[in-house]
């Protein structure tokens, strides 16, 4: 490592990411104003080549500008274990947590920068996501209540989209195109300084996979810091590449993570939650029913396009 202190540690954790890891690390690279990175990949157990992938970038494109440090675990830890390994070795002034699927177009990272140094209230910063087909994705979150749950659960969330009382919790009510600050930007670009680190604290693995980013950022909020979302700042992203793989076990995880979210954070109403646990236990068996007949319709589908 050069005795100079990087201007950004980035922790990027892998599973199975072999179409996304290079340009991943192509387009973090080509954001070159002001910066030398420290990247930690945290790879997961990948069974594909992804490793392998990030080794060859790594040689192929050596400089004085960046340092590269690849950890590959023997088994999956889980997203929030192998995010925490990588940020206890992050020695840079500032940290970003990206996801592999997440490409930032250039000049992203410097909004980002500037974002938090021109407010010391400011403790984290995130860009405006974008589908692959380029239009924006709808990252943002406010923390979620009780009510909000009846909302989703009822479907009033979806037939008014846009309220700012019926989808409050998913911010219908917000066009994602100009800054503000925001409650919880999704994870998957998540820019901060190592000082706001330090003093939150990592990130909770008692959330394994989801949860964890709206856990840490309510911790920042605690901290008295405000969190931006800065649209000046795209980032193009997949959206879930790995998730999709293991849909069904992703399913319960979630559920498992919210219902685990509600008491932390609401510990005194605990018949509340209790009923609440159920619900969502409910909601998730029936979520996973029919993620299970829609992939035998299709399958059975297939096989008769085969046959003809």
């Amino acid at each position: 490592m050069s005795p100079r202190t990087p201007d950004v540690s980035v922790v990027i954790v892998t599973y199975n990411n072999e179409n996304e890891i290079e340009p991943c690390l192509r387009c973090l690279l080509s954001n070159k104003k002001f910066h030398t990175f420290q990247i930690h990949i945290i790879d997961n157990a990948s069974s594909d080549n992804t490793v392998e992938i990030a080794k060859n970038f790594k040689t192929k494109n050596s400089n004085d500008r960046y340092q590269m440090v690849i950890a590959a675990n023997e088994i999956n830890v889980g997203f929030t274990a192998g995010l925490n390994q990588g940020l206890t070795k992050c020695e840079g002034s500032y940290v970003l947590v990206l996801n592999p699927d997440a490409f930032l177009r250039e000049g992203s990272l410097v909004k980002l920068f500037s974002v938090i140094s021109e407010n010391s209230e400011v403790g984290a910063a995130a860009p405006q996501l974008l589908n692959p087909e380029g239009t924006i994705q709808q990252s943002c979150r406010r923390f979620p209540r009780y009510r909000d749950l009846v909302f989703q659960m009822s479907g009033l969330s979806y037939l008014f989209p846009n309220s700012p009382r019926f989808n409050h919790w998913k911010m219908g009510d917000f066009s994602h195109d100009e800054r503000r600050e925001v409650d919880q930007p999704q994870g998957a670009c998540l820019l901060f300084s190592n000082k706001i680190l330090k003093k939150v604290g990592l990130w909770d693995e008692g959330f394994p996979m989801f949860f964890s980013d709206v856990d840490w950022c309510a911790r920042v909020s605690q901290q008295g810091y405000k969190i931006i979302f800065e649209p000046t700042s795209k980032v193009d992203h997949k959206k879930g590449v790995s998730i999709y793989r293991n849909r069904v076990k992703m399913i319960i995880s979630s559920h498992k993570s919210f219902i685990r979210y509600l008491k932390k954070y609401r510990p005194h109403f605990i018949l509340v939650n209790h009923i609440f646990a159920i619900i969502l236990w409910g909601v998730a068996f029936i979520r996973v029913l029919l993620y299970m007949a829609k992939t035998l319709f299709s399958k059975r589908n297939l096989e008769a396009g085969n046959a003809e």
